[in-house]
C-alpha cells in the first residue's frame, strides 16, 4: 500500500487543482455577465446613453420582492449623456417605486462644462427650500436652452420664481455656506471612490460598468441586487 501512496497523493491533488481551476473558469465567467465594474471604482468619462432595446427577449422583468436596492448617479446637469439618462432613470423609478431609492451626487465638469457649477447650485439652493426634485428635472429636461447662456443664474432664478422659491433666500443661497458644504460632500466622496466623469451610476455601491449605463444595464444591475436582498446573500 505504502508503495501506491504517492500516486494516490498526486491523484488527490491533481482532482483539487481541476476541481479549482473549474470554480475560477464559472467564477469569471458570471462577473463577465455581471453589469457591474470589478473591483473598486475606475474612473469615467461622459459616456452616450445607449437607446433601449424593445424587443421581449431582451426586456427585463422586475423581481418580485420587499426589498429596497440603493442607487446613485453622480452627474453633472451640463453633461450630454446625463441628459440622456435623466428621463431613463425617471421612467425606472416609476416602474420600481419603492423598490429602489435614488440618490443624486453632483460632480459638475467645470474643465469641460462652464455652467455646470451654476446648475448645481441652483439644484441644491431650491433643496433648501424642498424642491430639489423640480429643480433637477427643469434643470435636465431645459439643458438645452442654458448650456451655453452666458449669465446663466438668470434663467435658474427664473426657474425658482415659477417653482414658487423664495427667490431672495434662492439667490442668497447659491453661493452660501449650506450649498457649499453639500458640494463639497459630493466631491469627497466622488474622489473617495476614484469617480472622475459623468454619469457614474452605483447601485448598492458597486459601480456599473460604462457599457451598461443605459436601461437594460440598470435594470439588471437592480435586479442582481434585489434578488440578493431577498435571497440573504
Amino acid at each position: 500500500m505504502k508503495r501506491y501512496l504517492p500516486l494516490v497523493i498526486i491523484g488527490v491533488v491533481l482532482v483539487a487543482v481541476i476541481a479549482g481551476a473549474l470554480f475560477l473558469f464559472r467564477s469569471k465567467s458570471q462577473d463577465t455577465a455581471m453589469p457591474f465594474a470589478a473591483g473598486t471604482a475606475t474612473p469615467v468619462v461622459s459616456t452616450p446613453v445607449a437607446a433601449p432595446n424593445a424587443t421581449p427577449e431582451n426586456k427585463i422583468t422586475p423581481v418580485a420582492t420587499s426589498a429596497v436596492v440603493t442607487v446613485e448617479e453622480f452627474g453633472d446637469y451640463q453633461c450630454p449623456p446625463c441628459g440622456q439618462l435623466h428621463p431613463e432613470i425617471r421612467k425606472i423609478e416609476q416602474e420600481y417605486g419603492t423598490r429602489i431609492h435614488f440618490v443624486f451626487r453632483n460632480l459638475p465638469l467645470t474643465q469641460i462644462h462652464k455652467n455646470a457649477l451654476n446648475a448645481a447650485q441652483a439644484a441644491e439652493a431650491a433643496r433648501l427650500q424642498d424642491k430639489f426634485h423640480e429643480m433637477h428635472d427643469r434643470l435636465y429636461e431645459t439643458q438645452a436652452s442654458w448650456k451655453d447662456d452666458p449669465n446663466p443664474r438668470v434663467v435658474f432664478t427664473k426657474y425658482a420664481r415659477e417653482l414658487g422659491l423664495n427667490v431672495d433666500r434662492f439667490t442668497r443661497d447659491l453661493d452660501g455656506p449650506e450649498v457649499r458644504q453639500k458640494l463639497k460632500e459630493d466631491q469627497d466622496l466622488a474622489n473617495s471612490q476614484g469617480v472622475t466623469g459623468t454619469p457614474t451610476v452605483l447601485i448598492e455601491g458597486r459601480q456599473l460598468k460604462v457599457e451598461a449605463i443605459n436601461p437594460e444595464g440598470l435594470r439588471k444591475g437592480i435586479n442582481v441586487m434585489l434578488a440578493r436582498k431577498t435571497s440573504g446573500h
